[in-house]
């Protein structure tokens, strides 16, 4: 039997923020036509930093994560579809067929899939608990809640959902022992000052790092480094992610490593936009939720061929032992990084700003974003004071 096709003006495919910002933008730019949004999980789109923080520290209720109230839905009449999955694109046809046979035609189309946890390769992997998904992180925040009071945990994995995880687990009052393969935190992409500064704050909090160190095997006792073992109640892996980009590949987009766009999010294909995770937009992807929001929203602007300004550097939030750090730019290759007052760390290439690191709310991110936008140390130290 021949599935009765729906036909709406704009598809956003993906249940996340890039998804629900996308709709908003189009709402509040006078868009009146119909959207759809579909998503594989069984929940309206949410918001993911707060799974390795305080998610899985308090016991938070979902609406506290998403990215808008379900009434904010129905206001707007954006139809959300849950639990589904986008299983095939024909761009020629401009339609999409769901897991549930169903097909939509689309005018405009954004592909916001997101990413997925990178799998552990080494015995014993299934072992590992990972944090990508809301319902990870009940999982996970339940291990942590089951473990007796002080119990040693471990954590692979030095970047920014290993330490934010780790964090959280001494928090808790649990014992991690992180390990990382590279012999800095963040695998060193953010420099020895913001490691070291790091790795003062994870062992005040009672959190052990091993750097240098790769897993070699899980399984019920915790994790090995050759005949080493580092005891766990349990083990989470946090070694980055992957962007789900099989469907866009299979339809015929040009995909490297994300799904290839230029900096209005446009794709290969002129019908189709990209955002996200799942993105690379002028050869960066940037798998943050600054830049899914923001990401989403140029989309909306770009299919109602809107005006938009550059793109701004990256902005990452993260946490590390009680302190935040709001992590700027870093998207050009630095060769030198040093503090420029408490809490401001820049990094330059040939005394050209391309980065700041700002802990503890030293300094507004907007101000440092500006700051590396325009290159200048100066303007960083002075809107530091």
């Amino acid at each position: 039997m021949t599935p009765t096709i729906e036909r709406t003006e704009v598809l956003l495919v993906g249940g996340g923020v890039a998804s629900a910002r996308c709709a908003r933008a189009l709402r509040r730019h006078g868009f009146e036509g119909r959207i759809v949004l579909v998503g594989d999980e069984p929940i309206l789109p949410y918001n993911r930093p707060p799974l390795s923080k305080e998610l899985l520290r308090d016991d938070l209720p979902d609406d506290l994560v998403l990215a808008e109230p379900e009434r904010w839905y129905e206001r707007r009449s954006v139809e959300v579809r849950t639990g589904h999955r986008v299983a095939g694109l024909d761009l020629d046809a401009q339609e999409a067929t769901l897991d549930d046979g169903s097909c939509l035609r689309f005018q405009r189309c954004l592909l916001a899939t997101g990413a997925e946890p990178r799998r552990l390769r080494v015995p014993g992997a299934e072992h590992a608990l990972l944090v990508r998904t809301l319902a990870d992180a009940r999982r996970l925040r339940e291990a942590a809640t089951s473990a007796a009071g002080g119990a040693s945990v471990v954590v692979v994995g030095g970047g920014f959902i290993g330490l934010e995880v780790a964090s959280s687990l001494a928090a808790l009052g649990l014992r991690p022992t992180v390990v990382e393969l590279g012999d800095a935190l963040w695998s060193g992409a953010l420099g020895r000052e913001l490691s070291d500064w790091a790795l003062g704050r994870l062992d005040a909090a009672g959190v052990v790092v091993r750097l240098g160190a790769a897993g070699t095997r899980l399984d019920d006792e915790g994790a090995w480094i050759g005949d080493e073992l580092i005891e766990g109640a349990f083990v989470v892996a946090g070694i980055g992610v992957v962007p789900r980009d099989g469907l866009p590949a299979d339809a015929g987009l040009v995909v490297a490593d994300g799904i290839v766009t230029g900096g209005a999010h446009r794709t290969s294909h002129a019908a189709i936009w990209a955002a996200g995770d799942v993105a690379r937009v002028d050869g960066r992807r940037v798998e943050h939720w600054h830049a899914a929001r923001e990401g989403g929203e140029r989309a909306a602007l770009s299919m109602l061929g809107l005006p938009m300004s550059p793109i701004p550097p990256p902005w990452v939030f993260t946490e590390v032992a009680g302190s935040t750090v709001d992590v700027v730019g870093i998207g050009e290759p630095w060769t030198a990084e040093r503090w420029v007052r408490d809490g401001v760390l820049a990094y330059t290439n040939e005394g050209q700003l391309v980065g700041a690191a700002i802990v503890d709310s030293a300094m507004p991110a907007e101000r440092a974003r500006e700051a590396v936008a325009a290159g200048s140390v100066v303007d960083l130290a002075w809107h530091a004071r």
